[in-house]
């Protein structure tokens, strides 16, 4: 199997593709074989490996690895780019991060690469510079990740107390068509109930009979069994 892969991916040993990418491989006894490609490695491998390069990346060369075709260089790239985010007390290398991912938003469109990137950078990157603007843009967009992206930046609302950023990204994508755009949105709010339940049964209780059966479904269904058959009761089912 490791045969199949190496030949599979045989064109990132080229010299220029090869020369920014780390050398090694996860063999079947958990150790990197030195000179061996960087593929297929598993997470949380990518996580480890990530921390353990990102310093040694620029952003140029984490953005030709987010330009693989392969799942695993993006994911890693986005995990290199969230440690440099978070290590950095740098205002102005936060924002050049900040745009960098903004700028590159046609290659994050898997959930796990929305996941494990947007939350960390343009989330916080939004909160602290007050800057909503950015995830307001997002979600505008006739691409179905860039809304998702928006919904996971606001995260860092929730995190932090902020709840009517929420509530303004959930009416707006009400009539989505797409009923993963409905589950994003139930997500959203179920945080926002382990948070501050008064806060989400007070919003469900102006706007349920709006709501998609996924959105209220996911929303509620983190709350106390008594509260949540209550609710249940009558509305959706």
């Amino acid at each position: 199997m490791v045969n199949e892969i190496k030949d599979a991916l045989a064109e990132l040993a080229i010299p220029e593709k090869a020369a920014f990418l780390p050398k090694f491989f996860k063999t079947g006894k958990g150790e990197y074989g030195e000179g061996d490609l960087f593929l297929g490695i598993k997470v949380p491998d990518q996580r480890a490996v990530a921390k353990e390069y990102y310093l040694q990346l620029s952003l140029k060369e984490i953005g030709e690895l987010l330009q693989s075709p392969y799942h695993e260089h993006r994911l890693t790239a986005l995990f290199m780019l969230v440690f440099k985010y978070e290590k950095t007390k740098d205002i102005d290398l936060q924002a050049e991060i900040a745009d960098f991912y903004l700028n590159h938003l046609k290659y994050i469109n898997n959930w796990d690469l929305v996941d494990s990137s947007c939350y960390k950078i343009l989330g916080r990157y939004a909160f602290d510079t007050q800057n909503d603007d950015l995830l307001r843009k997002l979600s505008l967009s006739e691409a179905m990740w860039h809304k998702r992206i928006a919904v996971v930046g606001t995260m860092y609302h929730i995190k932090k107390g902020f709840f009517e950023f929420t509530k303004e990204f959930v009416m707006h994508n009400l009539q989505h068509p797409h009923d993963l755009m409905h589950k994003a949105n139930g997500w959203l709010l179920r945080e926002m109930g382990k948070k501050n339940e008064t806060e989400l049964i007070s919003f469900l209780n102006k706007n349920y009979q709006e709501m998609p059966r996924t959105t209220l479904r996911y929303s509620i269904e983190k709350l106390d069994e008594n509260l949540r058959q209550s609710y249940l009761k009558g509305r959706i089912l």
